[in-house]
């Protein structure tokens, strides 16, 4: 395809998906998006949370729960490396759909395992429903939504994977302690359910078969990108941060501070809370600043590395306060993890625009999901090894401080040659 017709698909893509501001039509849909995030977390969360109950039931070892906690990462991090194709040629809306659906009917079927294999099946089709969610959602908002209002939809999704944990700790958390396990997973999963109709309602619309064909850029056009591996990266920077705190949070505050289980629920509660905040916060005021005149580039990038900056900071200071100060460092840190995040998928919406976004988006989700992968481990080693936590929060801080680096030299916030001039 030459640059003269890819430019004109470009453009053809853009008038047919209509982008606008978030006071528009899109807004609807937007907190569809962000809802589905929520739920996303929320039921990657819920064994986590059974864990206790499920042990006993199943009589599983601490090695068995070792692997069902990971087995999602299996199919979701694999997937990424194929789904963002997928995304991009039958188009988001469709692609979204049939994930979610996948992903409610896996937690529903979860609540009727009897055993180890079962419940391992189960993670995986999950991680399979829900690899389509961000290559999805970045797509949808670098399709409908104009660039200088990207950072307030990002940190819509963002807030919402901040926000998941939060609701399950709350939500989930205290159904299973009343109603158990089982009636809880099926609960959840028919009520996400209803998320589906909401969204055929208030779907944007997509581009048309043609223009999808048309308009596929190959993996091996992104991989060749320079600000690829850079926004790879400062995406595995970013997803150590979040994980770290997603998963040892509340063993944290109970093996390092000493809190009880009413305490630390709402300590980790709260945290996710102002990191959710400090997302949603973020992406509005950047926002504001670009449509004042200030360059795209240095907003976004900025606020990207003084998040991770802060975060890091902050960090170390809580690894190291006493009993009567951690705390506010430790909220400060969610700031700055909420910071962080704006940017991570907004970069690739601007780099690699509405024709390859699907693909870019999924490939970097792959690499940045290894942080997943290889992160708690590591800190659960750390934690044996040393018997404290303050290890784990430097190295965690460190590649922190990684990440503001990279976002600032390794990516050039800019359209890639594929996209329109």
């Amino acid at each position: 395809m030459s640059s003269g017709s890819a430019a004109a698909t470009d453009k053809s893509v853009n008038r047919s998906s209509g982008r606008q501001s978030l006071g528009s039509a899109f807004a609807p849909a937007l907190v569809l998006l962000g809802l589905a995030v929520v739920i996303n977390y929320v039921d990657r969360g819920n064994l986590s949370l059974a864990a206790p109950l499920v042990k006993t039931e199943l009589n599983l070892s601490a090695t068995q729960l070792g692997f069902l906690f990971s087995a999602f990462f299996y199919t979701y991090t694999a997937l990424q490396f194929v789904i963002g194709g997928i995304v991009d040629r039958f188009g988001a809306n469709r692609a979204l759909s049939a994930g979610f659906f996948v992903w409610s009917l896996a937690t529903i079927a979860t609540g009727f395992a009897g055993g180890f294999i079962a419940l391992l099946v189960m993670r995986l089709l999950l991680g399979v429903g829900e690899s389509v969610t961000f290559p999805c959602t970045s797509k949808l908002i670098a399709e409908h939504v104009s660039p200088e209002n990207r950072g307030l939809a990002n940190g819509v999704i963002t807030a919402g994977l901040k926000l998941g944990p939060a609701v399950g700790a709350f939500g989930a958390g205290l159904l299973i302690a009343k109603y158990g396990w089982r009636p809880v997973f099926w609960f959840i999963g028919l009520a996400s359910l209803l998320w589906l109709p909401a969204w055929w309602k208030w779907k944007p619309r997509g581009a048309s078969a043609e223009q999808l064909t048309a308009a596929r850029v190959s993996s091996v056009a992104i991989l060749r990108h320079r600000s690829f591996w850079g926004c790879a990266a400062g995406h595995f920077s970013f997803n150590y941060l979040s994980y770290f705190f997603l998963t040892w949070l509340p063993f944290y505050l109970s093996h390092e501070r000493h809190l009880s289980q009413e305490t630390l629920a709402k300590a980790a509660g709260a945290y996710y809370l102002v990191d959710s905040a400090s997302a949603l916060l973020t992406g509005w005021l950047c926002d504001r600043w670009v449509k004042s005149g200030a360059r795209a580039s240095f907003v976004r990038k900025g606020a990207s590395a003084l998040g991770h900056t802060l975060a890091a900071v902050a960090m170390i200071a809580c690894a190291f306060a006493g009993a009567n100060a951690f705390y506010p460092w430790l909220l400060l840190a969610g700031v700055g993890s909420g910071m962080a995040g704006c940017g991570v998928f907004l970069f690739s919406q601007t780099i690699a625009g509405p024709r390859a976004v699907g693909q870019w988006s999924a490939l970097q989700n792959g690499f940045g999901n290894f942080a997943g992968v290889t992160g708690p481990a590591l800190t659960g080693l750390l934690v044996d090894y040393t018997g404290h936590f303050v290890s784990a929060f430097v190295l965690a801080a460190a590649i922190s401080l990684a990440g503001a680096v990279v976002w600032i030299f390794a990516v050039r916030l800019a359209p890639a040659g594929w996209c329109e001039p």
